[in-house]
């Protein structure tokens, strides 16, 4: 192979997606897995992220071996925590070279090309990140057990949560609370069970109910919908407050979730560069650009 090869990886913890690029910037191909989040097992991450490239490169007419000249990067997930990256990079990987740091990164640097400005990734987790001249920080993003507002996976959480309130009799029932009691046969046991093995995905999902359910008025998915929109608010303040002078959003909740967002802050909103894909191709570049220097 006679030319550089770069994908981009992006690792959530519901899905995995991997980008081909050449050294041109010509796009070969694309793939998707299953989750990644590296907090999570390393076997179950690489096998989402390589089956992500391996579709990658089908489309490019590549096969799996090729992979060894290939330089990636990933954004991750979980990469903030140094024990979850040293797990995964514990396991062999075939690239040419392997750079990695968070979604969070590679967002940031797909929307700004590395200029001023900052992200709000509101997806199955949630976190802020950005600033100006360079010097960037996180706001948020600590996991769905302390953090992660206006994610999915706290949303749904949350939704549980007052399933439960609704059965004491704390709150009134309503047409969403009557639909997810009902998945777990009115039985708060079976609920409790389930929450032992849940993951920030199996939470995410019910996302796309509460909004539904908030479009025909149900007014416990209304007040859900109205938190979730208070916690992505405070983070994109704090961004604006350490100087960034725009937003850019990602994640499968920005959309839904920026008409319940204050003015101020949808006003602040620009459309990014590129998406964190490239970012990640952006990413492997630099990481390659260095080895050889």
């Amino acid at each position: 192979m006679n030319q550089s090869l770069f994908i981009g990886i992006d690792g959530g913890g519901t899905k995995c997606r991997a980008r081909l690029r050449d050294d041109r910037g010509t796009l070969l191909g694309e793939g998707s897995g299953g989750p990644s989040n590296i907090r999570l097992d390393p076997d179950l991450v690489w096998n989402s992220i390589l089956t992500a490239c391996r579709e990658a490169l089908s489309q490019a007419g590549l096969q799996e071996s090729d992979l060894k000249s290939v330089h990636a990067g990933m954004g991750a997930a979980g990469a903030g925590q140094a024990s979850a990256v040293e797990r995964l990079l514990s396991r062999p990987h075939p690239f040419a070279s392997f750079a990695i740091d968070t979604d969070a990164h590679t967002a940031w640097l797909g929307a700004f090309n590395g200029g001023d400005g900052a992200i709000l990734i509101l997806g199955t987790g949630s976190c802020g990140y950005g600033g100006t001249g360079g010097q960037c920080r996180y706001v948020g993003g600590w996991g769905f057990e302390i953090s992660d507002e206006g994610s999915g996976a706290a949303l749904g959480r949350e939704l549980l949560r007052r399933c439960v309130w609704a059965y004491d009799g704390r709150i009134a029932y309503t047409p969403l609370s009557d639909v997810v009691l009902a998945e777990f046969k009115n039985d708060l046991e079976v609920l409790v069970d389930w929450v032992g093995t849940a993951r920030p995905g199996d939470y995410a999902r019910y996302a796309p109910l509460v909004f539904d359910h908030a479009n025909r008025r149900d007014p416990l998915a209304i007040a859900l919908i109205e938190d979730s929109a208070r916690g992505a608010t405070r983070i994109a303040e704090r961004l604006l407050e350490l100087g960034a002078p725009s937003l850019c959003l990602f994640g499968g909740l920005a959309e839904p979730l920026l008409p319940w967002m204050p003015p101020a802050i949808q006003q602040a909103v620009v459309p990014p560069q590129a998406d964190a894909l490239d970012g990640a191709i952006l990413l492997a570049r630099n990481a390659a650009a260095r080895r050889q220097s």
